[in-house]
């Protein structure tokens, strides 16, 4: 997380000099289980030690301040301006506002100064971190009757949905906001459900690799595989009017084999995935209380390779991350994210982790002529309040 005496100085230089409280909410991985969680299955994220901290203070006013430090842009809006702004970081702060409102909040006006460390880009969730951020510290001072974590979690998915162009899941508002130290949590996307895992690998290290290829997914590439996934459960329905289907969780094997003809081929691989991925993070769950990371890795790589070839979210340089991994003897490894560009996640055995960095950073430096970015990833908590 970011310094909080550095969000603190900027908060005060940029307002009146007045401190207010600050805020953290963090950014996610997901072990596996990705796509999964707007067609109803399972997910299998953690909260991550980087994320959005948040200096916020009431002003008396009827208008939001906004300083985004890392930017060094300010943006202001009326609590209640019907349209808002159109600066796309200062979207989210005016989203999270207004679905607050929605659930009876008095959202009054306030200054705030914020800075993040979730690598941008990277798949790691900011913009949920930057959600979960001001929903929690909205929460935490203008609501009389507090709304609980699952409302929060909402609340960001709403304003990804209708002020964001992004017609997201809930994992990654989940994880920033039920995050706990040291545990991944499996989350059923349908019932809402979730059960803590504890995530300590002895002889293992969780290792991101950043390619730096930068991911856009507002517009057709996300909402277009979520069509998919919706086309072919309309088409099952159609054909088996005596059951009930909301989303692909619903489907069995045999369902969607008998529409295959009738969806296409694109829509039938994407539907694929899916199913094969509701039935992968089972696995590795299992895995885990067994202790058997092996499995947990082979998992990993059956992912993307499902990712790649039949969701098609995967990119060259992703697809030769993991290449890199293979051939160092990682015991498993995917891309990790929305998809398109990212970064991969690692299960790296402790004696591979040096060669294997280094491997990843010169190959991947000498093929597309740029360097990767690596972080360890430590579990950490959710959304807080700090000072």
């Amino acid at each position: 997380m970011r310094d909080i005496e550095f969000v603190r100085s900027r908060f005060v230089k940029h307002f009146d000099g007045l401190t207010g409280n600050i805020y953290a909410s963090p950014g996610r991985i997901n072990l596996i289980g990705e796509h999964t969680d707007y067609n109803g299955g399972f997910v299998f994220p953690g909260a991550v030690d980087k994320g959005v901290l948040a200096e916020v203070r009431p002003n008396g006013t009827n208008t939001v301040m906004c300083y985004a430090i890392d930017l060094k842009d300010r943006v202001e809006f009326a609590v209640d301006d019907p349209q808002g702004p159109r600066t796309s970081w200062a979207r989210y702060i005016y989203g999270v506002v207004q679905e607050m409102r929605k659930l009876g909040v008095d959202v009054k006006g306030f200054n705030t100064a914020f800075s993040g460390d979730v690598p941008l880009g990277a798949g790691m969730s900011s913009s949920a971190a930057l959600e979960s951020c001001f929903a929690f510290a909205i929460n935490d001072l203008f609501a009389d009757n507090k709304i609980d974590k699952w409302d929060l979690v909402l609340v960001g998915q709403a304003t990804e949905h209708n002020y964001c162009g992004v017609n997201c899941g809930i994992m990654d508002q989940f994880a920033s906001v039920f995050g706990q130290y040291g545990k991944l949590m499996r989350l059923d996307c349908r019932s809402r459900e979730f059960e803590y895992f504890p995530f300590k690998p002895e002889g293992y290290r969780l290792v991101l690799v950043n390619s730096k290829v930068k991911h856009e997914l507002s517009g057709s590439p996300y909402n277009d595989r979520r069509n998919s996934c919706e086309n072919v459960v309309k088409h099952i329905a159609a054909k088996y009017p005596d059951q009930k289907f909301e989303t692909l969780r619903d489907c069995t094997w045999e369902q969607l084999e008998a529409v295959r003809a009738e969806v296409g081929e694109e829509d039938y691989k994407r539907a694929h995935f899916v199913l094969g991925e509701k039935d992968r993070v089972l696995a590795v769950c299992d895995a885990l209380v067994a202790g058997d990371y092996e499995t947990v890795g082979k998992k990993m790589y059956e992912t993307h390779e499902g990712l790649s070839k039949e969701y098609e979210v995967s990119c060259e340089e992703l697809d030769f991350l993991n290449d890199v991994a293979k051939e160092n003897g990682v015991t498993g490894s995917r891309i990790m994210g929305g998809g398109f560009g990212g970064c991969t996640i690692n299960l790296v055995k402790e004696e591979l982790y040096q060669k294997f960095v280094a491997d990843a950073k010169e190959k991947f430096a000498k093929k597309y002529g740029k360097q990767v970015e690596v972080y360890d990833v430590n579990i950490s908590d959710g959304s807080r309040r700090i000072l």
